[in-house]
């Protein structure tokens, strides 16, 4: 039985964190992934992988799709806007790859996941972003969010980021020392057959493997 929910998309910071969780917690999370209108579905597969490879079956894909139009205006969803290289979203604390307002929603349903199954916990892999920033996954976001989930006045659910403060280089470590096969993650926002190298996320998990001294296992164009 789920003692917690595990939001995990299958980019390395959310799988990490899975691993984590049932290696190094001992932790039985309810893996929960989700849907939304973006623009390749990549890394639903890997989180597929990854929740069953650690025996959670009890694996929740939310179907948001039809409120597609709800995330526009995000490089990650509407097919109108490009996804930009690392050059054009350095220092910007709120990048055209932003998803309007996405953890929030993610974080209610989860909260709402797991108050029905019984458990008081959600788990999501918020990170440190040293070259661009989001809002929603700052410890500042993650201290009020839980300001507002305390008010539950009989099944109250807590948020946690484990990874809230580590840089993606300290997420690396962490998920070698467990073991957690890379090839099997994918980061890119353009969901092509190879991973492009120039996207933000491309760029920032490039740079992890660099400063531990290993290639990447993935292929990039």
């Amino acid at each position: 039985m789920a003692d917690s929910v595990a939001i995990v998309s299958g980019g390395m910071d959310s799988v990490t964190l899975l691993h984590h969780l049932v290696k190094n917690m001992g932790r039985q999370p309810a893996v929960m992934s989700f849907r939304y209108g973006q623009k390749h579905a990549r890394e639903i597969a890997c989180a597929q992988h990854h929740a069953a490879l650690l025996g959670r079956d009890d694996h929740l894909i939310a179907d948001l799709n039809a409120l597609r139009a709800v995330f526009g205006g995000s490089a990650l969803v509407d097919a109108d806007i490009a996804v930009p290289d690392m050059a054009a979203v350095e220092g910007d604390p709120q990048p055209v790859t932003y998803v309007p307002n996405r953890n929030s929603i993610f974080l209610a349903l989860a909260v709402a996941y797991a108050e029905s199954l019984g458990a008081d916990v959600v788990y999501y892999g918020a990170q440190r972003h040293d070259l661009y920033g989001y809002w929603d996954t700052t410890p500042d976001f993650l201290e009020r969010v839980n300001q507002v989930y305390a008010l539950n006045r009989k099944n109250p659910v807590h948020i946690e980021a484990p990874f809230v403060t580590a840089s993606k280089a300290d997420i690396l470590r962490t998920g070698l020392a467990l073991d957690v096969d890379y090839s099997q993650t994918w980061s890119c926002y353009e969901g092509a057959e190879v991973a492009c190298g120039r996207c933000p996320t491309c760029a920032e998990r490039l740079q992890a493997f660099a400063e531990i001294g290993m290639d990447d296992p993935l292929p990039y164009a």
